[in-house]
């Protein structure tokens, strides 16, 4: 038993000098992701205030002043200006075109010129370096003068995809090393939990996800495959803002479909849907997304 136990101790000696140096350059790594890319970080949102300006002048202002750029999710922007203005789709896509081709951490990236009162989409398109994967219509038509928000959100560059997949790798090694070699002798079993039935409940609502199916005061309504996927977000997060992007992001973005009016025209069946109890609405948050209210 005695040497078993210093064998054991000798091995748990020896395994942290090979973990040791692994575990300091997962910190490096950890650290360089935001600290190598920051000079360029930078000069991109610089170039995003440009495209503002820009705008500003081809609307014919050379006076107001184009708002602080908004980081508003991961590798996604928001551009936004003190006054209302106009803009012509050809225009905004040979501006971004050109400008954004100065940053070097820009590959593919999808534009959405935002209505300001309520976050629907008036313009929409997507630019690629490979020229058959770019999604772009309606260059001609003059948009009326209004509020409008420029939303830019790019693809993930290779070389952080890389720092993510190392960092992620290696701390998985870490915790499996970890659970290896210094679990407990006898670890406790793991309690039953419940059976998740597929049932979700908010206000008089009765949600089932398996078979995409409502029920409202003893009314049944039948679901789309996307309306039920829309629905199941917003009912995790009862009275909670859903922020647009992520609602997109969720719902479509596997399909490898732009959205444009689509989000705010599921929206709108969606309400219709659970009108049955006046308790619930989903309402939008201005500049950021929606929120599924349910008032006592």
């Amino acid at each position: 038993m005695f040497y078993s136990r210093n064998l054991f101790l000798g091995k748990r000696k020896y395994l942290w000098v090979l973990i040791f140096p692994l575990f300091i350059s997962v910190i490096c790594v950890a650290f360089n992701m935001t600290g190598s890319d920051g000079f360029d970080i930078a000069r991109r949102e610089v170039l995003l205030r440009k495209i503002g300006d820009e705008l500003l002048t081809q609307s014919g202002d050379s006076r107001s002043r184009v708002l602080p750029v908004k980081k508003i999710a991961e590798n996604e922007y928001q551009i936004s200006f003190e006054n209302e203005l106009t803009f012509q789709p050809g225009s905004l896509i040979n501006t971004t075109r050109r400008l954004l081709a100065q940053d070097p951490l820009t590959s593919d990236y999808v534009v959405n010129v935002l209505n300001c009162s309520n976050s629907s989409v008036v313009y929409g398109y997507a630019i690629s370096n490979n020229k058959r994967n770019e999604i772009v219509a309606c260059r001609g038509r003059v948009q009326p003068k209004g509020c409008y928000v420029v939303n830019i959100k790019f693809k993930p560059t290779g070389i952080n995809t890389t720092k993510i997949g190392y960092l992620m790798g290696s701390l998985s090694f870490l915790a499996f090393v970890g659970f290896v070699f210094f679990r407990p002798a006898k670890p406790r079993e793991a309690e039953p939990g419940n059976q998740n039935t597929g049932i979700l409940t908010f206000g008089a609502v009765l949600f089932n996800t398996q078979e995409r199916r409502l029920v409202i005061n003893e009314n049944t309504i039948d679901l789309t495959d996307t309306e039920a996927r829309l629905l199941l977000i917003f009912a995790l997060s009862p009275n909670q803002t859903i922020e647009r992007s992520r609602l997109q992001k969720e719902v479509w973005e596997d399909e490898g479909v732009i959205v444009g009016r689509s989000l705010d025209m599921f929206i709108s069946k969606l309400r219709k849907k659970l009108e049955l109890d006046p308790n619930i609405n989903i309402v939008v948050i201005r500049g950021k997304g929606y929120k599924l209210e349910i008032s006592s």
